[in-house]
């Protein structure tokens, strides 16, 4: 038997809950949450959190202290006779279309259109389904990069989340080295899978994809094998700003840097930091609220890495999961 509990809640709340949330994620036996807009004209969202077993008081009070604005509404409990919680979690999240890309999950495995490069990517512990502006926008980046002609050899995805952004670079440039790490080991185990699924090769070498548990650059195997070509990293403005001198140092001269998470207001303070370390702005994309930056590092800037050691990640850093 599974149970799903129900709040209202606002877009702004539903945007905050979208990476990681702390506060379940220290719970042994933590529910999925899954945020959706009910109603586009009235601006109604709603939280729905999927759990195997019936919600005690403590969880119930939790789900309320996420969303502000449903204070005084009384969560909507039901138990889900026979039924799996992925799928029903997974009925909100539409295939998305983004460059060349069809990212889709398991419901829309019989449509995926003719020409387009699919990834199946269901719900899971980790966040890059690609349902979001910002992994959305990051894929059709990459997309754009690639009919410029552009052919990097040497590939990092910094808090890759499900991994998504990491298959994309492999199908676009197959002969690449890509490495992907992300802070959280679920990540790495969801990506793991997702690799399978999608025939990705894991492993060493060009045409396959390195794994790695990190927080942000910090792992012998990200500083082996920099500098890159192209580095991505779709986390958050706190995380993009905090990692500028170390993404800095691992993109080549004229490499390229695609920087997400960040929402519009804050794209002028992680430009102000990027451009700090030598890089340019190239071009911009994603949506309007959710950027997306395409960086050029000049040339005159460049590799150093017997000049300055890797950031090392304080607890006080914000997540560097992916979106």
């Amino acid at each position: 038997m599974s149970w799903i509990i129900s709040l209202p809640c606002t877009r702004d709340e539903a945007e905050a809950l979208a990476g990681d949330i702390p506060e379940l994620d220290a719970l042994a036996d933590a529910p999925v949450v899954v945020t959706r807009e009910i109603d586009e004209a009235s601006g109604r969202w709603q939280l729905d959190a999927y759990l195997d077993a019936k919600p005690g008081p403590a969880l119930l009070k939790l789900l309320q202290a996420l969303v502000p604005s449903a204070k005084g509404e009384k969560p909507h409990v039901e138990q889900l006779a026979e039924q799996d919680w992925v799928t029903l979690s997974q009925q909100g999240l539409e295939p998305v279309q983004a460059g060349r890309f069809f990212v889709h999950t398991s419901s829309y495995a019989d449509r995926v259109p003719a020409g387009s490069t699919p990834f199946l990517i269901d719900a899971s512990q980790a966040f890059g389904t690609g349902g979001h502006d910002t992994t959305a926008g990051c894929l059709a980046m990459l997309d754009r990069l690639a009919r410029a002609g552009a052919s990097p050899r040497n590939i990092a995805d910094i808090g890759t989340g499900t991994g998504l952004l990491a298959f994309a670079g492999l199908a676009l440039w197959p002969r690449a080295k890509i490495i992907a790490s992300d802070i959280d080991p679920a990540s790495i185990f969801v990506t793991q899978g997702n690799a399978a699924i999608n025939g990705v090769a894991l492993g060493r070498g060009g045409g396959r994809l390195t794994l790695a548990v990190a927080p942000g650059t910090d792992h012998p195997a990200i500083r082996h094998r920099a500098p890159y070509d192209l580095v991505i990293a779709n986390i958050l403005a706190g995380p993009l700003i905090t990692l500028a001198p170390d993404i800095a140092s691992a993109t080549a001269p004229g490499g390229h840097a695609i920087l997400a998470g960040l929402i519009a207001r804050q794209m002028e303070p992680v430009l102000a930091a990027y451009r700090a370390q030598g890089f340019r702005l190239a071009a911009r994309g994603g949506s309007t609220e959710w950027p997306c930056l395409l960086l050029v590092k000049r040339r005159r800037h460049g590799w150093r890495r017997k000049e300055r050691a890797f950031h090392r990640a304080s607890p006080s850093d914000a997540s560097f999961g992916s979106w």
